[in-house]
C-alpha cells in the first residue's frame, strides 16, 4: 500500500506560482513512478505531468509545457509540481498518483494509488 497525501493547493492570481507537494508512505517510494492529474469542474480528469522511477524523465501535457516542472526527492517520499505563469484554465483539483511502470504514465489506469487532491483556483 502507498498512501498519497498532496497540500500546496490555494487562490492564486493569474501569473502567479504555486508549488503543489505529494507526501507518499507505505512501499518503497523510489520503485514508483509518479504523476500529477487534475479534474476542473464538468471535465473528465487529465494527464498534467509524470516522472519516471527508472529513468526520471519526465514527461507534460502540451498546456503545461515551459510552465509547470515536476520534481521528485525520494529522500523525503515527496512530489513536487512547480507551477508558474498560472492562466485561470489551470484551476482544477489536482491529484498526484503512483504507478510501479516507468512507462505509459500519461494513462490514469497505469496508476495503481491516489491520493484526495488538493484544490487550484486561479483567478484572471
Amino acid at each position: 500500500q502507498v498512501q498519497l497525501v498532496e497540500s500546496g493547493g490555494e487562490l492564486v492570481q493569474a501569473g502567479g506560482s504555486l508549488r503543489l507537494s505529494c507526501a507518499a508512505s507505505g512501499r518503497t517510494f523510489s520503485r514508483y513512478s509518479m504523476g500529477w492529474f487534475r479534474q476542473a469542474p464538468g471535465k473528465e480528469r487529465e494527464f498534467v505531468a509524470a516522472i519516471s522511477w527508472s529513468t526520471l524523465n519526465t514527461y507534460y501535457t502540451d498546456s503545461v509545457k515551459g510552465r509547470f516542472t515536476i520534481s521528485r526527492d525520494n529522500a523525503k517520499n515527496t512530489v513536487y509540481v512547480q507551477m508558474n505563469s498560472l492562466k485561470p484554465e489551470d484551476t482544477a483539483v489536482y491529484y498526484c498518483a503512483a504507478s510501479p511502470n516507468p512507462w505509459s504514465l500519461s494513462r490514469p489506469n497505469n496508476y495503481d494509488y491516489w491520493g484526495q487532491g488538493t484544490q487550484v483556483s486561479v483567478s484572471s
